[in-house]
């Protein structure tokens, strides 16, 4: 065997051995971004359907104040859960679910439940949706 000969063979092998190391750190790279994704709720046949009215509750509009003006009492605050929160009809985890919020949002707590466990809230996205969160879950703006 030549001098030519082994230099062709260790450049070979060289190659081989850079080309599975890359193909596997792909591989390792992809299934690691695969499981890393959040699997989609699963919805079981004893839950409660998303209800697509937001409220029941008449609502008065005051065109006198502005849009940064609140009522007394009320306040903005923020989504501090990283899942975001479940939107209720009523004050009560078998109440049926009328939507989310997502994390980060911005709400307006409009009252507290006398134990402070739930938080009256609209989403201040224009969309004037309505209802009840688990309390606690938000922090507060002002």
């Amino acid at each position: 065997m030549n001098l030519y000969g082994f230099f062709k063979f260790l450049v070979g092998f060289i190659l081989a051995i850079l080309l599975l190391a890359g193909a596997s750190a792909a591989a390792v790279l992809y299934f690691a971004a695969k499981l890393t994704r959040m699997p989609e709720k699963p919805i079981f046949k004893n839950e409660k359907p998303v209800v697509q009215k937001v409220s029941t509750s008449p609502q008065t509009t005051n065109t006198t104040k502005s849009a940064n003006e609140l009522d007394p009492g009320t306040y903005r605050a923020i989504v501090v859960e990283p899942i975001g929160l479940i939107l209720r009809d009523t004050p009560s985890r078998n109440s049926n679910r009328i939507g989310g919020i997502s994390y980060q949002e911005e709400v307006i707590v409009l009252e507290e439940s006398s134990d402070k466990r739930w938080q009256k809230v609209r989403v201040d996205d224009g969309s004037d949706r309505i209802g009840w969160v688990s309390g606690g879950n938000t922090e507060r703006l002002d």
